[in-house]
């Protein structure tokens, strides 16, 4: 397992460091299909080990390995599924755990609620992209034709607090995951649109 501060989503790609020499042991046991586990980090640090982790998390592939001179290793991965912790084990010396899939709620995803959801978060994406463009910095990202990998695209696009992400990512039916999806976009959209008026505010004093 490698505890995160962040959530990482079934099919998000995301690049990492791995600089510590307990996670460096974890890409080097890494089985034949070159996955591993992540959680979240409900308290404490990613160095130094003492963190207390949360049960949901993802399970992740490494797309490709980058070892550099001194010593780290950048490393693309890209989520596969959701996962659950059911019994912590000793660190050995990375973090091990028993974990079994987490399946979703197997039914169709409501064409109009995707639609919608996709609308919201790509309004949002692009407001967010007037107040700080380096947040933001693709709004028209392709998006997969399968509504299920849509849908969990969608989440790694939205811009939302770490305890958005792990409620969402929570959340076992599809459509209740992207109602609170367009909930977290409209929220969000309040707020980025109150930091465009006070800097609108300072330039027109200014």
């Amino acid at each position: 397992m490698f505890p995160l501060g962040m959530v990482v989503f079934p099919h998000q790609q995301l690049g990492l460091y791995v600089f510590e020499d307990r996670y460096q042991k974890l890409l080097a046991d890494l089985g034949p299909e070159r996955r591993f586990g992540t959680c979240l980090i409900a308290r404490g640090s990613e160095v130094g080990g003492g963190d207390e982790r949360l049960s949901i998390g993802t399970v992740v592939e490494v797309l490709a390995a980058q070892p550099f001179a001194d010593g780290r290793t950048l490393i693309l991965i890209e989520g596969v599924h959701c996962c659950e912790v059911t019994t912590w084990l000793e660190d050995a010396p990375y973090p091990r755990a028993m974990v079994r899939e987490r399946h979703c709620v197997d039914c169709g995803i409501e064409p109009a609620l995707l639609k919608m959801t996709e609308s919201t978060v790509r309004a949002l994406r692009a407001l967010q992209s007037e107040v700080n463009a380096d947040e933001c910095i693709q709004s028209n990202c392709a998006m997969d034709a399968d509504s299920k990998v849509r849908s969990w695209q969608l989440c790694s696009m939205t811009p939302m607090s770490t305890l958005d992400q792990f409620k969402v990512l929570g959340l076992g039916d599809p459509n209740d995951r992207l109602r609170l999806l367009a909930e977290i976009c409209c929220e969000r959209y309040g707020d980025y649109q109150r930091m465009l008026a006070i800097d609108s505010s300072h330039h027109t004093l200014n």
